[in-house]
C-alpha cells in the first residue's frame, strides 16, 4: 500500500487524489500511518510552508533542529515541525506551564486570533518559559511560530482518523482494484466528470470498463471476470424503480433473447418512451439481434401492436376472423446502423460519456504530425508540473461552452475540451474570443494552441490563445497565418517579447505590478494575461529581486479593464496589482 501511495498512484484514495496532494505524497515517500496523518495536517493554508522542511527533515533525519532541547519530546514524531493543535497546546504545558485547559483556551485564542488576549498570553508564556529554562529570545520566536501556525492547524485526532479511511481506501484500491473502483464508480454517478476521470484511471490501472449491457448491468457498476460493467443508472432517464424491475424480470424468467422478447416483457411496466431510448442509445440493448437505428425507429410500432394486444386480452375474447395482432407485426424496419459519429453522440447525450469509442479516435494519427498534447498529459498531475505557463497544441471536441459577460460588456467563454484521454476546461478571454467565436462552437473537433495554468487544488487550465478549425488546420499550421492584431507570438516561443524596457517614471498612469523576479512564474503568467487583454495602456514592474520599477515594451501595454485586474490580482495577489489613471 504504501509503496502504491509513494508512487503518486492515490487516484480514487480518500484525501489524497488531488494533483497538490499527489505531488506532496511522492515527495515525501510516506512508509506509515504518521506519515499520511502529517501530510493530511500540513496540506492545508498555513501548515504548507512547512511542507519544504518536513520533507526534507523526513528524508534527511540529521537536518532536524530543535529552537530548545525541551521541543524534542514533543516535535520529534514530526521531525521538528509543528504540524498538530495538540503539539501546541503540549508546548504551552510543557514549556510555558500551563495547564490543560489553559492550553486549550490559549490554542482558540490562536486559532480565532484574538489579539488582545494574546497579548496577554505573551507575557503569560514567556514568563512560565523563563521559569523551565528556556530562554526569553527563544520563547518569543516560539510564540510568534505558535500564533502564526495556530490560526490554520489541524487536530491530530481529526487527521488520524482522516489517514484511517485514506488507508483503508488505498488497501481496497491495491488489493482489491477492480471491487475497489466499482464502488467508486457507482458512489459518484451523478457526477460525470468524475465518471471520466475514474475510467480513465481504471484504464491506467488495466481494467476494462465494459458497456452497459441489459443482460449483464446492475443498478451499479459491477466487478466481473472481465472488468467493469457500467451501471445502469448512469443512464439517464432510468429510475432505480424500472431498472430493478428488468434485473428482476431476467433473474426470474432468464436473459432476454431478442430486443422485441425484451419489450414483451417490460412494456407493461415502468418502462416508458425515454427510459426505452435511453437504454437504446447508451447500448445497453446491443446484441438483441437488432441495431440502435432499427430499435429507435421500429420501437413505436412494436409498442402500438402491444398495446392493442393487452386490449383485445382484456376482453376475454377470442377472434373468429384471426384480427389478434400476429408476428409479423412486431417485426423491426430492415434498416442499415447510423453512422459512428450518430451513435456515439447518442451515447454523450444519455450517459455524458463516449462509451463504444470517442470521435477523436479518427484524429489520432493528427497528434504527432501536429505536434498536439493529448489532454491527459496535461491534467495528469504525475507529470503535468512540467507544462505550467508552457504553450502547448491540443486538439479536441469542444462538448461544453458557457458565455459569461464581463462588466465590460465582453464575451468571455468557458469551454470544456475533450480528447480520448480526458477533458479540460479551457478560458477563452474578450478579445480572444471577439477574434475565435465562430471556431469554437459545441460539437466541434478543434484545434488550439493555449498556455497550461496550474494551482494547487486546482484542475489544470488551458488558457486560449489561437484556434483553428481541423479543415484550416490541414491547410497550413499557425504559424502561416496571420497573428490578429499581433497579439500572438507566431514562432511559438515567449509571447511577451522582450523582459523590459526603460526605467519607468514614477506616479504615471499605466498598471503597475509587483512580481518576485522578471523570469518568475508569476511573471510569466502575468505577461500571458497583459497579451490576451493587449491595449494602449502602460504596464510597469516592480521586481522585488533587484528593486528596481521598470516599463514593461509596448507589446505587453493592456487593457485594464476589471477582468484582466482580478485576473492579475489572482496571479500575483490584490497587494501586487495597482492601477493609476
Amino acid at each position: 500500500v504504501f509503496r502504491m501511495l509513494s508512487a503518486g498512484d492515490t487516484g480514487g484514495v480518500f484525501q489524497l487524489e488531488s494533483g497538490g496532494m499527489r505531488r506532496v505524497i511522492t515527495q515525501l515517500q510516506p512508509a506509515s500511518m504518521e506519515d499520511i496523518i502529517a501530510v493530511i495536517s500540513l496540506y492545508r493554508p498555513g501548515p504548507m510552508e512547512s511542507i519544504p522542511k518536513y520533507i526534507d527533515c523526513r528524508h534527511h533525519p540529521e537536518h532536524v533542529t530543535y529552537l530548545t532541547e525541551k521541543l524534542r519530546p514533543i516535535l520529534e514524531v514530526t521531525y521538528g515541525c509543528i504540524v498538530y493543535q495538540e503539539q501546541v497546546m503540549q508546548i504551552c504545558r510543557e514549556l510555558g506551564g500551563y495547564s490543560y485547559g489553559q492550553a486549550d483556551l490559549v490554542r482558540r485564542a490562536m486559532s480565532k486570533k484574538k489579539a488582545d488576549v494574546m497579548a496577554k498570553e505573551r507575557t503569560h508564556f514567556l514568563e512560565g518559559c523563563r521559569k523551565n529554562g528556556v530562554e526569553e529570545a527563544v520563547a518569543s520566536q516560539l510564540f510568534d511560530e505558535m500564533s502564526s501556525f495556530a490560526a490554520y492547524a489541524f487536530n491530530k485526532s481529526h487527521a488520524a482518523a482522516y489517514a484511517l479511511v485514506a488507508y483503508q481506501t488505498a488497501y481496497l484500491k491495491c488489493h482489491h482494484p477492480k471491487e475497489y473502483m466499482a464502488a467508486l464508480l457507482t458512489s459518484i454517478l451523478d457526477n460525470t466528470n468524475k465518471v471520466i476521470e475514474y475510467i480513465e484511471e481504471c484504464s491506467r490501472l488495466g481494467i476494462r470498463v465494459l458497456p452497459p449491457r441489459i443482460n449483464e448491468s446492475g443498478e451499479g457498476f459491477t466487478a466481473t471476470p472481465e472488468g467493469i460493467r457500467f451501471g445502469l443508472l448512469a443512464v439517464k432517464n432510468l429510475g432505480s424503480g424500472v431498472i430493478r424491475e428488468m434485473v428482476a424480470e431476467r433473474e426470474k424468467n432468464g436473459k432476454y433473447q431478442s430486443f422485441l422478447d425484451f419489450y414483451r416483457r417490460t412494456y407493461s411496466g415502468e418502462m416508458n418512451k425515454r427510459s426505452l431510448e435511453s437504454l437504446i442509445k447508451s447500448g445497453a440493448l446491443d446484441g438483441l439481434g437488432a441495431n440502435r437505428r432499427q430499435m429507435l425507429e421500429g420501437y413505436p410500432k412494436v409498442g402500438e401492436v402491444l398495446a392493442a394486444r393487452d386490449r383485445w386480452r382484456s376482453t376475454g375474447q377470442i377472434s373468429l376472423f384471426g384480427d389478434e395482432p400476429d408476428e409479423e407485426e412486431l417485426s423491426l424496419p430492415l434498416v442499415e446502423e447510423d453512422e459512428p459519429s450518430v451513435l456515439l453522440a447518442g451515447e454523450k447525450e444519455v450517459t455524458g460519456l463516449y462509451i463504444s469509442g470517442h470521435p477523436m479516435s479518427h484524429y489520432e494519427a493528427l497528434y504527432p504530425k501536429y505536434g498536439a498534447v493529448k489532454l491527459i498529459r496535461l491534467t495528469d498531475p504525475e507529470v503535468n508540473g512540467s507544462y505550467d505557463n508552457a504553450s502547448v497544441f491540443v486538439m479536441g471536441m469542444i462538448t461544453a461552452k458557457r458565455l459569461k459577460l464581463t462588466k465590460g460588456g465582453e464575451n468571455m467563454a468557458f469551454l470544456t475540451l475533450e480528447d480520448m484521454t480526458g477533458a479540460m476546461e479551457v478560458l477563452v478571454f474578450p478579445k480572444v474570443y471577439a477574434v475565435h467565436a465562430s471556431r469554437l462552437a459545441a460539437g466541434s473537433p478543434v484545434f488550439l494552441r493555449g498556455r497550461v495554468s496550474l494551482r494547487e487544488e486546482e484542475d489544470a487550465k488551458l488558457i486560449l490563445e489561437d484556434a483553428m478549425t481541423l479543415p484550416e488546420r490541414a491547410q497550413g499550421p499557425m504559424e502561416d497565418r496571420p497573428a490578429p492584431s499581433g497579439r500572438y507570438d507566431r514562432k511559438g516561443g515567449d509571447p511577451a517579447g522582450p523582459v523590459l524596457s526603460a526605467p519607468a517614471p514614477s506616479g504615471r498612469a499605466g498598471v503597475y505590478l509587483r512580481v518576485p523576479a522578471m523570469s518568475s512564474p508569476a511573471a510569466d503568467r502575468a505577461r500571458l494575461l497583459l497579451q490576451i487583454f493587449d491595449g494602449g495602456f502602460p504596464v510597469y514592474f516592480k521586481a522585488e529581486d533587484t528593486g528596481k520599477l521598470l516599463r514593461a515594451p509596448r507589446s505587453l501595454w493592456c487593457d485594464p479593464n476589471e477582468v484582466l485586474l482580478r485576473e492579475l490580482g489572482v496571479t500575483l495577489g490584490d497587494e501586487n496589482v495597482k492601477k493609476l489613471d
